[in-house]
């Protein structure tokens, strides 16, 4: 099976998640802007209309996008745009 093309936005979602996620994995107390920002995150990706509906609510499909968003993210690193898209 190919790898799915996923919209931008919803890359760009993931790739906030993760980096919120990894922000309040390290934090100290005080987390409560974290924690709101990785539900608002989670709400946008889990509503996002390219995983709407049918096999693209698939445990695979989210697998894939969260496996591509990292990828993208140090890909963005490497080339020196610290994984956010301008």
């Amino acid at each position: 099976m190919a790898s799915p093309t996923f919209p931008e936005d919803l890359l760009q979602a993931q790739r906030e998640w993760n980096r919120t996620y990894e922000a309040l994995a390290a934090s100290c107390p005080g987390t409560t802007v974290l924690r709101r920002r990785l539900l608002r995150l989670s709400d946008v990706i889990a509503h996002h209309p390219f995983l709407a509906g049918g096999p693209g609510r698939s445990s695979a499909l989210r697998c894939e996008l969260r496996r591509a968003a990292r990828e993208t993210a140090a890909t963005d690193a490497s080339v020196g745009r610290g994984g956010r898209a301008s």
